[in-house]
């Protein structure tokens, strides 16, 4: 049988250009969290005309990568669709699913950990473990969350599964800016403390039951902490 000869196309200038900037983004030619250049600079760098990168900054716009503040600027918002996704999902899921969510690949994760990991990953959990004593000491709670989610990508790395290390580095921003902001007390603060503790020790043990007890442990701390901030209930 004769096959259907498919239609040649021509991708459009402002096609060609989202594709262009978005793998920029996707590369970390633009981190998130900044501004990208003003309209004017882009125009002369990407000899392009105003009505085209217009219409790509809007495409990128409706497709998350990018924000626009007014009077400020346009930002990088995320350095994937899939990732924007999942921040605008979490963002709207019960916090308690969420929370499941992050015990099943935690949990998972720090036991595959415990067994694969390197010396180099090992130093590198402990410094970040340093890094977070650090920033609670300071009360700065920005500092504390932020080395928190590296520390668990840190974990994640560990385990050696590619595959769940692309996942969770989409699944990461969701679940931190889902979690995220809640301040924690003395108590709360140094128990989190003590469990990421264990779970560095169980992993340097290469103690894989004892990775994965820890790891659900500080989930679980989590979501008792959830549930006695008034915020978390108003959320429900």
């Amino acid at each position: 049988m004769k096959r259907i000869s498919a239609p040649r196309r021509t991708a459009s200038l402002s096609a060609q250009l989202v594709d262009s900037l978005r793998s920029h983004i996707e590369s970390g030619g633009w981190p998130v969290g900044t501004r990208i250049p003003a309209e004017q600079a882009l125009i002369e760098e990407l000899g392009v005309g105003r009505s085209t990168l217009r219409e790509a900054i809007g495409a990128l716009v409706h497709l998350g990568l990018l924000e626009p503040r007014a009077g400020d600027g346009t930002y990088v918002r995320s350095s994937s669709e899939l990732q924007s996704v999942m921040v605008r999902r979490a963002s709207s899921a019960q916090r308690d699913n969420v929370l499941e969510l992050r015990t099943v690949l935690e949990e998972y994760a720090s036991g595959t950990a415990a067994l694969h990991r390197s010396e180099s990953q090992l130093q590198q959990l402990r410094e970040l473990l340093a890094d977070a004593d650090a920033a609670c000491a300071g009360e700065d709670t920005s500092a504390a969350t932020s080395v928190d989610a590296l520390f668990h990508r840190a974990v994640v790395r560990a385990s050696g599964n590619d595959l769940l290390i692309e996942v969770y580095d989409y699944l990461g921003t969701a679940l931190t800016s889902s979690l995220g902001g809640l301040p924690w007390d003395a108590l709360h603060a140094e128990e989190h403390a003590r469990l990421h503790r264990r779970l560095v020790d169980a992993i340097d043990a290469r103690d894989q039951g004892g990775a994965r007890d820890a790891a659900a442990a500080i989930v679980q701390l989590t979501r008792d902490h959830e549930t006695s901030t008034p915020r978390a209930a108003e959320d429900r």
